[in-house]
């Protein structure tokens, strides 16, 4: 069993692997389901879908989107595509580094330091908004540092709860 998820790898590419089902359609589902794609699922991912553990590897790694570790409680999108670039974004992103100690783009698929991780993205659907940023997710347009502020404040509050919750359910003496 993989030490990060509850599911064994032959079994979350048992869940996930259907005829007519591409690699990439099978990575996003994996990822959907465990919130990262565990390296461990490589290899039985490969022999399932009759490709090389070079192959799963080589599209895992390619696209930005997936992830081989778990996210940081508080995952920050910014869209840095022209639209909102024209609009200020590379100033946000230097108040977010600024007020985070973070730099965009460190640590993906590196593991996390810390409750905040920045990541560059291109391209939200929100041009007319911008700039624009998803927080775990939830997306955010016309992104100024005192809205970013507000919201990182907001997000971090309910990750640090959130992990206190986690801990003292794992901690809690049986009844």
């Amino acid at each position: 069993m993989d030490e990060t998820t509850s599911l064994a790898p032959d079994d979350l590419v048992r869940r996930h692997v259907q005829s007519g089902r591409s690699l990439v359609a099978v990575l996003h589902a994996i990822q959907d389901e465990v919130g990262f794609v565990p390296p461990a699922v490589v290899t039985p991912l490969s022999r399932a879908l009759n490709l090389s553990r070079a192959e799963v590897h080589g599209v895992l790694t390619y696209y930005h989107h997936f992830r081989t570790s778990p996210a940081a409680p508080v995952t920050v999108q910014l869209c840095r595509a022209e639209a909102c670039r024209s609009m200020g974004t590379e100033a946000l992103a230097q108040h977010m580094e600024a007020r985070t100690g973070c730099r965009f783009d460190q640590g993906h698929d590196a593991g996390h330091h810390g409750t905040v991780a920045l990541e560059s993205v291109y391209c939200l659907g929100q041009c007319a908004l911008s700039p624009a940023m998803t927080v775990n997710g939830t997306l955010y347009a016309k992104v100024t540092p005192q809205k970013f502020d507000t919201i990182l404040a907001a997000a971090t509050e309910a990750a640090e709860s959130e992990a206190k919750d986690e801990t003292t359910t794992h901690t809690k003496e049986p009844a």
